[in-house]
C-alpha cells in the first residue's frame, strides 16, 4: 500500500481511477484493464479517497484498510494503488488534479470514470476545470449507457467528446477531450457487496 505517489516520468500515460474503493472488486480492475488496453495507457492508479463528498461516509473503513484490500483486487504490475489524497488532506477531484499535474510535468493523465459517474459529474467541485485539466474517458456500466449522454455536464462538453476510434489518442489530447467506451461490461458494484446482494457475474 502507498500513501505517497507511484513512480512516474515526463511521457507516460497514466490514468486515474478514482473512488472509495468500499470495497475494491474485479468490476473496478476489468475497468482498468480495459483503460491500460483502449487507452493505450501506461499505468492505471487507483485513487482511494477518504470518502466521496457526495456519499455518506458513515461506517467508511480507514483508507489503509481500504487500500489492502485494493491492491489483492489489483493484482497487476500496471495498476497502482495509492492513499495519496488522504495524505494531501484533500477530498475534492480537482484538488488533486491540481496537485498531480503540478507535481508530475510532462505526464500525461487521464481521469477514468464510470457512465453512472458521467450522469453526476456537474455535480462535481469544479468539474469545468476538472474536463479542461485532464481529457476524460467514461467507461461503460450496465444501465447506464444512454441517460449520461443527455446529462448537463455531457451536453455541455458535447463538442469535446471524440469518436471512439480516437481512445487511443485520448492521452495525448489538449482537454477538454473525452471518449465514452463501450465493450464487456462488469455488473459488480460497491454497494451491492456491502449489503450482501446478488450480482450477476462478469461478462
Amino acid at each position: 500500500m502507498r500513501l505517497s505517489l507511484p513512480p512516474s516520468a515526463p511521457g507516460m500515460r497514466i490514468g486515474l481511477y478514482g473512488g472509495s474503493f468500499n470495497p475494491a472488486h474485479t468490476g473496478h480492475r476489468h475497468v482498468s484493464l480495459m483503460a491500460l488496453r483502449r487507452l493505450g495507457l501506461d499505468r492505471v492508479w487507483w485513487l482511494v479517497s477518504p470518502g466521496n463528498p457526495l456519499k455518506s461516509r458513515n461506517a467508511l473503513p480507514p483508507v489503509e484498510v481500504r487500500c489492502r484490500q485494493a491492491e489483492r483486487i489489483a493484482r497487476h504490475p500496471r495498476i497502482a494503488v495509492t492513499g495519496i489524497e488522504a495524505v494531501l488532506g484533500v477530498r475534492f477531484t480537482v484538488h488533486t488534479l491540481r496537485i498531480l499535474t503540478r507535481r508530475c510535468p510532462g505526464v500525461h493523465f487521464v481521469w477514468i470514470m464510470g457512465a453512472d459517474s458521467l450522469g453526476t459529474f456537474h455535480r462535481w467541485k469544479g468539474f469545468a476545470e476538472i474536463a479542461h485539466r485532464v481529457p476524460i474517458a467514461v467507461v461503460d456500466r450496465p444501465g447506464w449507457t444512454l441517460a449520461p449522454l443527455s446529462a448537463r455536464a455531457a451536453r455541455r462538453l458535447s463538442g469535446s467528446r471524440l469518436p471512439e476510434e480516437a481512445a487511443p489518442t485520448l492521452a495525448l489530447r489538449s482537454p477538454p477531450a473525452w471518449v465514452f467506451l463501450h465493450g464487456p461490461r462488469s455488473h459488480l458494484s460497491s454497494t451491492a457487496i456491502r449489503n450482501g446482494m446478488h450480482v450477476r457475474r462478469d461478462r
